[in-house]
């Protein structure tokens, strides 16, 4: 029998802000769908009218394309977890969305506008998936003691004020990963400033020891897990006690996503290797003996992030590994140029069984001052595609454009 101490925090996050606000945005696009397909109807009936073709009973054929450009949601479940929706988890699909490191400000700078200017580009981009997810490195906290405390050139603390928490809910970003080396920046008075300014503006988190969040999309139940290299998250370098948090997010749940910020850093990083990887002589993981096992013990979908570069996408027995999507974005703080620049969005599309069905990498580059940009020469598209094919027996192919199929 367990003990209560081993028995993993649930955070279960339902019709909160964050839901309230997507579904406002999407009506919101809907109705400016339906007020063009309105004027298209009309100017239709009118044409009609004019040679005589029309009759009160037609339908205008503008109508079904506006509606296929973004259908209105489904219902959502209630904040207790009950889904509103009857539909098998096989028939119901969703998209979820990640991006890589994205630091909310720091002594280099603070983004304009309460931190907007970071994403105002990407926000169409961040509101599309059903729960979009980004790394979050650093915190929204006050001023205080930080773990660098002046004495060394070569540390780096991340600190924006809590209020620019709003920009994140308002670009369209559903949760973050607290799981990494910055959200201790400003000591444990840092990190619970930060947890209140998330949890203010209704953007979930995930990370900390022996918890799994909870979120309800469309009837499904998604679990959600941050793992990295520090006690303060739920451990990396303890695979066996990662692996079983995944199996006891599986039982409970439809779709089992892991989050892990791991890896060697630098411009030169871009392979994902076998073995251990060590930087500022921390040992950052094995992560493909880590993937892997998460992979084994339920979850469905991994992502990663750590490494500052774009490494390859893994296919390990029909689910999706994604091993790092490099920098997103950060007023200044970041080191540019190069693989430092090129990021991506990576979206999938997964049904409640934990099928994938598809998905895209959209191609990105961060611009300076560290602000990401469409790159529509779709160059980490191009990279990402050589790294996957070059590092691992089994990937996605992409197209052109990115997309991909879970055939």
């Amino acid at each position: 029998m367990n003990s209560s101490s081993d028995r993993p925090t649930r955070v279960r996050v339902g019709a909160t802000d964050r839901v309230r606000r997507r579904r406002f945005r999407r009506r919101r696009l809907v109705l400016l769908a339906a007020v063009v397909v309105v004027a298209l109807s009309a100017a239709a009936g009118v044409r009609a009218l004019a040679d005589g073709t029309g009759s009160p009973g037609a339908r205008s054929s503008a109508a079904t394309g506006a509606g296929a450009a973004k259908q209105a949601p489904s219902a959502k479940p209630s904040a207790s977890g009950t889904p509103a929706s009857s539909a098998s988890p096989s028939s119901t699909v969703i998209t979820v969305g990640w991006v890589g490191d994205t630091t909310p400000g720091s002594k280099y700078g603070l983004a304009p506008n309460g931190g907007r200017a970071l994403f105002g580009a990407m926000r169409p981009l961040l509101s599309k998936p059903d729960l979009m997810i980004a790394n979050c490195e650093g915190t929204y906290s006050t001023a205080g003691p930080s773990k660098c405390g002046g004495a060394s050139a070569n540390c780096f603390s991340f600190q924006a004020p809590p209020s620019y928490a709003k920009a994140l809910a308002w670009s369209g970003i559903d949760l973050v990963n607290i799981a990494n080396n910055h959200s201790m920046d400003y000591l444990t008075r840092g990190l619970l400033q930060t947890k209140a300014a998330l949890k203010k503006v209704g953007v979930a988190y995930a990370g900390p020891p022996n918890t799994v969040t909870i979120m309800n999309e469309d009837g499904l139940r998604v679990a959600v897990m941050g793992f990295s290299p520090y006690p303060w998250s739920a451990p990396l370098n303890n695979i066996p006690a990662a692996a079983k948090l995944v199996r006891r997010a599986a039982a409970e749940a439809n779709i089992v996503i892991v989050l892990m910020h791991a890896g060697a850093e630098g411009a030169n990083e871009i392979h994902t290797p076998y073995g251990s990887e060590y930087a500022y002589g921390e040992d950052r993981g094995n992560v493909r003996a880590f993937s892997h096992a998460m992979i084994n013990a339920g979850a469905d979908l991994v992502f990663g992030s750590g490494p500052h570069v774009i490494r390859g996408i893994e296919r390990y027995k029909n689910h999706l590994i994604a091993y790092s999507l490099g920098n997103f974005a950060g007023w200044g703080n970041f080191g540019l140029g190069g693989n430092l620049s090129l990021s991506g969005l990576l979206t999938v599309r997964i049904d409640g069984t934990g099928r994938i069905l598809g998905g895209r990498w959209q191609s990105l580059y961060v611009a300076r001052p560290g602000v990401p940009r469409v790159d529509g020469a779709n160059t980490s598209a191009h990279l990402v595609s050589s790294l996957s094919a070059g590092d691992f027996a089994h990937t996605y192919r992409l197209d052109s454009s990115g997309n991909f199929t879970g055939k």
